[in-house]
């Protein structure tokens, strides 16, 4: 009884080999992880799928984590446990994490207490599972590393997916100029509800002609780009003088004229919320906690699955045709 007391099991999903969805095994006895000082252990309640959590799996992304591993990174949920030295939480507290140790998609999960933040009475735990990676991320695209101001127009490329949505209300609510693009009517519409003034077919051959018209002869400040290997040849076309394109995401190689890039002084900067440091990562809760509590920041939940549904969900994120809100598995 001893034993069963200290090892408890629960269901969590274990990649043993990288390859397509069908390498995520749900196992129910896999053992629950202990936090160790500085950590804490939560009961995962919401977690968000990511695009790049399919790379992983697939084994093509630059960080590989050793086999076997449980995926998953922005859940939430609430603690059920500290280690040592965590004073900032307790039993109890709703929480939401940027990235964990143990891995996600599992009923528990093991967290460093310097990447968990509060849940806000506001959000339910399914927003609270969209708000870490897509939030942070686009923060530290617009603002960190793209230097973005009130008055400056930023065009947001797949504006309806999760990082999208984030960009479009933390650029809105900044006073940006926001323009987005999605690739379904329903997409479009989201984006506008989201703070977007104005939004753009991707599917439309005429588009980028249609963003040039907008902007006049200036072009946009800045672009936050998901799908780089795609867009940002044309992406340096549509740049103002000293305009910048983010590279949050890239599914492989594109051929650009570095030439563009001379003639407007502009610059390519790649954006990775792994290298952001303690004191970004605590700028980037304080403004997002700030959003919460003025009532601009509300994440928008797209698809939902159980945790049966894994496979399915990263078939989706990959291939589904139109992103309307985040990606969550559901526990």
């Amino acid at each position: 009884i001893a034993m069963a007391a200290t090892s408890r099991v629960m269901r969590a999903v274990r990649v043993f080999e990288f390859g397509g969805p069908e390498v995520l095994k749900l196992q129910s006895d896999v053992l629950v992880p202990v936090p160790k000082e500085n950590q804490v252990l939560i009961k995962v309640h919401a977690c968000g799928v990511n695009p790049v959590e399919t790379y992983i799996r697939a084994g093509t992304y630059a960080r590989k984590p050793a086999l076997p591993y449980t995926p998953g990174s922005d859940v939430s949920g609430v603690i059920e446990g500290v280690g040592e030295h965590v004073t900032a939480f307790k039993k109890g507290d709703r929480v939401f994490t940027l990235e964990t140790v143990s891995g996600g998609y599992a009923e528990y999960a093991v967290a460093a207490a310097n990447r968990v933040f509060p849940l806000p009475d506001k959000l339910d735990f399914r927003q609270g599972a969209a708000l870490g990676v897509p939030y942070f991320t686009a923060y530290r695209a617009l603002f960190q590393k793209g230097c973005a101001k009130a008055g400056e127009s930023v065009l947001v490329h797949g504006a309806s997916g999760g990082v999208g949505l984030a960009a479009c209300q933390i650029a809105r609510a900044c006073g940006l100029k926001v323009l987005g693009t999605a690739g379904t009517e329903e997409g479009m519409n989201v984006i506008l509800r989201n703070g977007a003034h104005q939004a753009f077919n991707h599917r439309d051959p005429n588009y980028i002609e249609r963003i040039k018209e907008c902007t006049g002869k200036r072009g946009v400040d800045i672009i936050i780009e998901m799908l780089s290997n795609v867009n940002l040849d044309a992406d340096l076309q549509l740049l103002a003088h000293a305009g910048r394109v983010m590279v949050v995401g890239c599914r492989g190689r594109i051929e650009i004229n570095p030439r563009d890039t001379m003639s407007k002084e502009s610059s390519i900067i790649g954006v990775s919320l792994f290298l952001a440091t303690e004191e970004e990562r605590h700028e980037c809760a304080t403004a997002l906690l700030d959003g919460i509590e003025a009532g601009w920041l509300k994440p928008i939940v797209g698809s939902e699955y159980p945790l049966e549904k894994v496979a399915k969900a990263h078939e989706d994120i990959i291939c589904s045709s139109g992103a309307r809100g985040k990606m969550v598995l559901l526990l």
